[in-house]
């Protein structure tokens, strides 16, 4: 099976959202929803002829309820449909998840007419990141598939592959955001992607946990702790999406509530298995 993680620039309108969620049922295995960075991931795992299917239905769907002109968020974007990585939950299966990513990129470019950038490993055998993505595409970078230009009801989408990632945010009280910058700056390194961010009445630590056997959700937390200013305290941690089994059984069970983990946000869990 293999994994399709669809982010889309919408957070707030539940209406939409559950008409997007019912596009992609069959596949869809978790959704999860922010309004204050106005941002929605949709896990899907499945095959990859019904995962692609309910992809494609998503996207559709997506492009045809939402408008990018309108969205104002905290979260980086770039399109409506701005992000969508594969995963082959068997890593032996790496090169098909590469298949699938350039033909759902194939795709969406000539169907839909956006700018396309892929991400991970491509065909000339070197690697390309997200983050190299979102600092260079339209500048030095040109789209892999589609336009030149993004349109501006839609916008581009980066199209990926890539190994199993945790998304995970700190919710942190009585941090300024500047204070917050330095901590995730302090905490950031190969495994770990970190950004922070205002959310509403707290700021936030936003982390991407890249490589789950070399960083786990209590190091970080742990690490966070650690360079809080006096008066300072962590609100409540967040998982976004999914995580893998084997990184929740790394974790003392007694700390899976203050991690935000549980075995029901495994992909694993979703899976019955």
């Amino acid at each position: 099976m293999f994994e399709c993680v669809i982010n889309i620039s919408e957070g707030r309108d539940v209406a939409v959202l559950e008409e997007l969620a019912r596009a992609a049922t069959g596949s869809l295995r978790d959704r999860h929803s922010d309004p204050d960075h106005h941002r929605s991931v949709f896990t899907l795992i499945n095959d990859p002829g019904p995962l692609i299917d309910d992809a494609h239905r998503l996207i559709d769907m997506t492009y045809r309820r939402l408008d990018l002109r309108r969205h104002q968020g905290v979260h980086p974007r770039f399109g409506l449909v701005d992000v969508v990585p594969f995963v082959a939950l068997d890593p032996a299966r790496a090169e098909e998840a590469c298949r699938l990513r350039d033909e759902l990129a194939a795709w969406l470019a000539q169907r839909h007419q956006v700018p396309v950038f892929l991400y991970g490993r491509l065909a000339d055998g070197s690697t390309r990141t997200l983050p190299d993505v979102r600092r260079t595409a339209f500048a030095s970078l040109a789209p892999d598939f589609g336009p030149s230009q993004p349109p501006p009801a839609l916008g581009a989408a980066a199209v990926g592959a890539r190994a199993v990632l945790v998304a995970w945010n700190l919710w942190l009280s009585g941090v300024t955001v500047a204070q917050a910058r330095d901590i995730a700056r302090a905490v950031r390194r190969a495994s770990v992607r970190a950004l922070a961010f205002e959310v509403a009445d707290h700021v936030q630590v936003s982390c991407n946990i890249v490589d789950t056997d070399a960083a786990a959700p209590s190091q970080i937390y742990d690490a966070v702790l650690d360079l809080l200013p006096v008066g300072a305290t962590i609100a409540r941690a967040e998982l976004v999406g999914l995580a893998p089994t084997s990184m929740l059984e790394r974790e003392d069970p007694a700390r899976w509530a203050q991690l935000g983990l549980s075995r029901e946000s495994t992909i694993e869990g979703h899976l019955g298995a």
